[in-house]
């Protein structure tokens, strides 16, 4: 599966930003899909994630301001970011996870997308 994330760029406090995340796989296959970032110098977080029957989950940091989304004839995910902050400039990644009849899973992670929040 490989993933290809865009929609990130420069924007000031307070504006929005949509980022976009194709992937080659299938969803009969890709059972959860998420968002995650790295800020400046600190460990990778789970934005929000988003399961086959479509559940969402998260961060409590960004609740009420970002959503997940896919569409799944176009085969790709979205995070709609609204009320952006300074504190979430970070590269933003995509994620994949594949989980088989077998139970075993693999991770795909796409390159990232770099957001940066002027205050």
């Amino acid at each position: 599966v490989q993933l290809q994330a865009s929609g990130g760029g420069l924007v000031q406090a307070g504006g929005s930003l949509r980022l976009s995340c194709r992937h080659s796989g299938s969803w009969f296959t890709i059972d959860k899909m998420a968002w995650y970032r790295q800020p400046p110098a600190k460990v990778r977080e789970l934005v929000a994630s988003i399961g086959r029957d479509d559940t969402t989950n998260y961060a409590d940091s960004v609740k009420g301001r970002f959503t997940i989304s896919r569409d799944t004839d176009k085969n790709t995910l979205f995070l709609q970011m609204n009320s952006l902050k300074a504190e979430d400039t970070a590269t933003y990644y995509c994620y994949a996870r594949d989980t088989y009849f077998s139970g075993a899973t693999d991770d795909y992670w796409g390159p990232g997308t770099l957001v940066t929040v002027s205050s």
